[in-house]
């Protein structure tokens, strides 16, 4: 049989999907952290996976979801938070501009899975899948071995259990409550994702309607992280806007790296923090270490990290910054604080043993 014969769509589809295979699975689990530092790799959007020297692995926002597939009929749901936000009702053309860097079903361990909020591409019902049908389990603060937890706020807890997560395997957490995964220590905070607030339950004409409504249940629906790590104290925005609260989680703690969702907003919407509110956000925090994510992602909000290296160059003396930028590579590894002085991530280029074989060429004026 030719292979051309071969081939169908689900054939090529298994062949190709995740664009990555098992590459970065096999570097996470083979990856052995050096004391006093805690590994961290970008999954795309505000997906990121921790890992400690005690082989403690937990993941914030994974998601292996994508964004817009067909045009449809062209139109938004009047319900969905950005028709909320802006009375907008044309289909948001928000395509996944990033590959797949991970198989959520090739990992064999994790010891916690958390969700800032609960909005499509921050929950993954796949991950949630995996780590539920494998029997998953890690060990509690007194060492007893127990199911893989759930981690989030009220919102994300009630979507987890819709998905068939059982209810026990749930915690649900507001801001001050403080959480122990083995040699990590999980501070929830307050979230400042004003997009999650004028989100409904229900997206048809029939939404909740939130005009004159003052809206109090941020905490039920978002939350920050504060992860304090053997490396460091990392601190996880979510889809946080700019806030000055900020600067009071910036006085209580001792932050050494902070995650803020960046992003080219369209006209008529605010949904992400803009350079100048990434470089804010970092001096409110006092952070050693400012990292852009989620520009990444969609087509329509998709920015230029350029833009906050531009800046930051132009106003750091002036300001005094204590902070300086580093940009990511979806797929790719930070280690904190053994990378600390680092501006640009760059994937591994290769070829470090070259010209220690003999090579196969006619002569070396080839060359």
């Amino acid at each position: 049989m030719s292979k051309i014969s071969e081939m169908t769509r689900d054939s090529w589809i298994k062949s190709t999907f995740p664009e990555w295979g098992t590459w970065l699975v096999e570097d996470i689990e083979n990856e052995v952290v050096a004391p006093g530092n805690v590994a961290m790799w970008w999954l795309g959007c505000t997906g990121v996976w921790f890992k400690t020297p005690a082989d403690t692995n937990i993941t914030i926002d994974l998601w292996c979801g994508n964004g817009k597939r067909t045009h449809g009929d062209n139109k938004m749901k009047p319900g969905h938070q950005m028709a909320n936000m802006c009375g907008g009702r044309l289909m948001q053309p928000n395509l996944r501009n990033v590959p797949f860097v991970i198989d959520p079903f090739a990992f064999k361990h994790v010891d916690a899975v958390l969700a800032t909020h609960y909005h499509q591409d921050h929950m993954s019902a796949e991950w949630a899948a995996h780590v539920i049908q494998s029997g998953m389990t890690t060990t509690d603060e007194n060492g007893k071995e127990i199911p893989v937890p759930f981690i989030g706020p009220k919102k994300s807890v009630e979507t987890w259990v819709k998905w068939g997560v059982p209810e026990e395997r749930c915690i649900t957490v507001k801001p001050g409550d403080t959480i122990k995964i083995k040699d990590l220590e999980i501070v929830a905070l307050d979230s400042f994702d004003r997009t999650c607030i004028v989100t409904t339950d229900d997206t048809s004409e029939n939404r909740e309607e939130l005009t004159g409504v003052c809206p109090t249940d941020m905490d039920d629906k978002a939350v920050n992280y504060l992860v304090k790590t053997p490396g460091g104290n990392i601190y996880h925005s979510g889809d946080s806007h700019f806030s000055i609260y900020f600067a009071k989680h910036g006085k209580d703690y001792d932050i050494d790296v902070a995650f803020g969702s960046f992003g080219e907003n369209p006209i008529g919407m605010q949904d992400k923090m803009s350079s100048v509110d990434i470089l804010r956000m970092a001096e409110n925090l006092r952070c050693k270490v400012v990292v852009p994510i989620h520009w990444d992602v969609w087509t329509n909000f998709q920015a230029d990290c350029d833009e906050i290296k531009l800046l930051y160059d132009f106003k750091k003396d002036r300001n005094e910054y204590k902070f300086h930028p580093f940009f990511w590579q979806v797929g790719g590894k930070y280690t904190y604080p053994q990378d600390k002085d680092k501006i640009y991530y760059h994937h591994r280029r290769g070829f470090e043993d070259c010209f220690e074989h003999p090579q196969n060429i006619p002569f070396r004026s080839c060359l």
